[in-house]
């Protein structure tokens, strides 16, 4: 039976120094052997030699890659993607392949087409914030957070257990899930919400911001997180977040029909139900909702 790799020997590249990058970085520091970044950014690489995020920093992936045991894509979705085909000419020998996009299907798709030289897992740690780049990043964000762990159909057992060490090392939970159902799971609870945060700031008069208190500030938070990396995720998990949105529809028509028919009853278990499936949701609970 081959050794397993264990994760403070190994010496980790980072393909991508923004928020979820540098974060990763930083939370990793002690857990594994070398941490080296690569960034087309000139100023996130200045910025992560400056503060010693990573041991090495670079714009050039072919600089640090062979010497890689395991590589981490942080990027938007599909900049991972175009990392992953190029990954073959950029690495000539074995490496641990493990990826942060917030959607999975296609990205492990594309994982799955790899040379078996690669040993690819999915990942998506639920955690982040509104504010992107190196600068944010923070080593706490993982902490009690759960780390999804894809598999995909060349992932070996070396791989996954690599894969649990690191989401325990930066504070996280693994939780091993297909893809698919992350992104149905993940378009209901990540994506969607973001759109009901942007619709109900839009749908907000102006001149109603000296009453916008902590309320809506909660409830409008997501809407805060830049286009440029909800577009991203929006385009490669549109079909469910549009199930999730026809469901949001009938729910709300629901309610609006309560409202003009002044039907305070039903207005009342329909609002007690909303607070038990809360509960439940939040609570993180498996099997069947409370009714």
């Amino acid at each position: 039976m081959a050794k397993l790799s264990i994760l403070t020997d190994s010496s980790i590249a980072i393909l991508g120094l923004g928020l979820m990058g540098g974060s990763l970085a930083l939370a990793l520091r002690g857990h594994c052997a070398q941490i080296m970044g690569v960034d087309p950014n000139p100023d996130a690489v200045t910025f992560a030699r400056e503060h010693q995020i990573t041991d090495v920093a670079t714009k050039y992936a072919h600089e640090i890659l062979p010497k890689a045991d395991v590589i981490i894509l942080a990027a938007p979705v599909h900049a991972i993607i175009s990392l992953i085909r190029s990954l073959p000419e950029l690495h000539p020998g074995k490496a641990i392949i493990i990826d942060v996009g917030s959607t999975k299907s296609d990205i492990v798709k594309e994982m799955e087409k790899l040379p078996a030289r690669f040993d690819p897992v999915g990942g998506h740690p639920i955690c982040g914030k509104e504010k992107l780049g190196l600068e944010n990043a923070e080593p706490s964000i993982f902490q009690e957070a759960t780390f999804a762990l894809i598999p995909c159909q060349n992932t070996s057992p070396n791989a996954r257990h690599l894969a649990n060490q690191l989401a325990t090392a930066v504070g996280a939970t693994p939780f091993w899930i297909d893809a698919a159902t992350h992104d149905r799971w993940t378009g209901s609870t990540s994506h969607f919400t973001y759109l009901v945060a942007a619709a109900l700031t839009l749908a907000t008069p102006a001149d109603a911001a000296p009453l916008a208190g902590p309320g809506f500030r909660s409830t409008t938070r997501l809407a805060a997180t830049p286009p440029s990396l909800m577009l991203d995720i929006l385009s490669t998990n549109r079909v469910n977040i549009l199930e999730s949105l026809d469901l949001f529809r009938e729910e709300l028509d629901q309610i609006r029909t309560l409202l003009e028919t002044n039907d305070q009853e039903n207005l009342q278990i329909l609002l007690e139900r909303c607070v038990k499936r809360r509960e439940h949701i939040t609570l993180g609970e498996s099997g069947i909702e409370p009714s």
